[in-house]
């Protein structure tokens, strides 16, 4: 099919309005787009012509009918194709198979351990990615865009830099080469980033222009939006945690769950805590559940309202060079444990003013669980796939 520049540009100015509009008409297009009546009814004929749109019954049909020549009504093809998004955890593989609207098609999460090599990440995800696949009922060659977060910095090619101790190259085992035939975009990003666009598609972000989202449960990671703007930097490690190693008050880059451990042992070994009650008789054990500490200060118990009052303290101070840096309206913390955060983020409330000198962002806890990243990576591939891969999908078919 031959088409002028100006149809192309035309057919993608209707395409871009028929992703936003659901059920639509070529009055409706027309008026959205600013285009002629003619040049709009020639796009959506082109767009149904290669089988991106599809006409539904008319307004009479649809019984929606109020006299005169029932109007024509379209919608987005629902056949299109799938998108794919990953979570490469610490200690997780998470694969979600999605369609390019709104609907999870399949979902599937394995616990794995956090010294596996890259091989065996690779090998254990390849089969993962095969699985949700076929939970889905779609195939490969269905897929429109994949994009994998990682607990690494990544830079704009999916590559993530040496580590001192090789963990990045763990989590992100060269996943931009492995994902290279799956789908016309592939697109690695730090989990961080993906949280903050998950926060800003359906989370406490939604409508903020100044954000950070913190993954704070196994370790500190910060995604940054800045004036509407998802920071990158040249190596991807815009929020990299490892900035708070130096931080007088914090001293690590190990998350929540170690500072909420670590102030319960603190606290019975100065004689802070009764090791006889009910959050003291937790550090006889190897690990300590933050999860269950958390709950005991929600229902009042003093013991844990002290730890929390205190991790609540290393909160604020990071929250403050946060705050001081990029000057954010809001800070979501997120991940796993952002359901019973709430009496550590108490805590931070009462403590952060004295940290800035700017006005204190606001703390929210996440409403989007432990699949924060799986969101974000699934919301960043359907964006790829409207934007990169569907257009180009419509030049090819428009040249065959």
């Amino acid at each position: 099919m031959t088409i002028s520049a100006a149809g192309r540009a035309s057919v993608g100015s209707v395409l871009d309005f028929a992703w936003r509009a659901g059920v639509f008409t070529a009055t409706d297009a027309m008026n959205e787009t600013a285009l002629t009546r003619s040049t709009v009814i020639e796009a959506i004929d082109t767009l149904a012509g290669i089988g991106l749109l599809r006409e539904l019954p008319n307004a009479r049909s649809a019984g929606e009918y109020r006299g005169g020549r029932p109007a024509r009504r379209f919608e987005i093809a629902d056949d299109l194709g799938v998108v794919i998004g990953i979570d490469s955890g610490l200690s997780h593989l998470a694969v979600t198979v999605a369609d390019p609207f709104d609907a999870v098609l399949a979902h599937r999460r394995i616990e794995v351990p956090r010294t596996a090599s890259a091989g065996a990440r690779r090998r254990t995800l390849g089969g993962l990615l095969d699985e949700a696949l076929h939970d889905a009922g779609a195939e490969r060659a269905s897929v429109l865009a994949v994009c994998a977060g990682v607990a690494a910095p990544v830079n704009r090619d999916g590559i993530s830099p040496p580590h001192p101790e090789g963990f990045w190259a763990r989590t992100n085992p060269e996943l931009a080469d492995l994902l290279s035939d799956w789908a016309p975009v592939v697109e690695v990003k730090n989990d961080a980033s993906l949280a903050a666009a998950a926060e800003g598609a359906s989370g406490a972000a939604t409508g903020c222009q100044d954000y950070v989202a913190l993954l704070a449960g196994e370790r500190f990671g910060a995604g940054v939006v800045v004036d509407g703007h998802l920071l990158h930097g040249a190596h991807g490690g815009v929020g990299e945690g490892v900035v708070f190693d130096h931080v007088v008050g914090v001293g690590t880059a190990y998350g929540l769950r170690y500072a909420i451990e670590r102030e319960v042992r603190g606290a019975v070994a100065a004689g802070d805590l009764d090791r006889s009650g009910a959050v003291g008789a937790l550090a006889d054990g190897k690990d300590i559940d933050p999860r269950t500490v958390l709950e005991f200060a929600a229902s009042g118990d003093a013991d844990a309202a002290l730890i929390a009052d205190r991790v609540g303290e290393t909160v604020a101070i990071i929250i403050g060079v946060l705050g001081s840096t990029f000057d954010p309206s809001r800070v979501i913390v997120c991940g796993a444990i952002a359901d019973s955060i709430e009496p550590v983020l108490a805590a931070a409330r009462r403590s952060l003013p004295s940290q800035l000198h700017l006005p204190a962002p606001e703390l929210f806890a996440s409403t989007l669980g432990a699949d924060v990243v799986s969101l974000g990576a699934v919301a960043t591939a359907r964006d790829a796939a409207r934007t990169r891969a569907v257009p180009a999908l419509v030049q090819e078919r428009l040249q065959a």
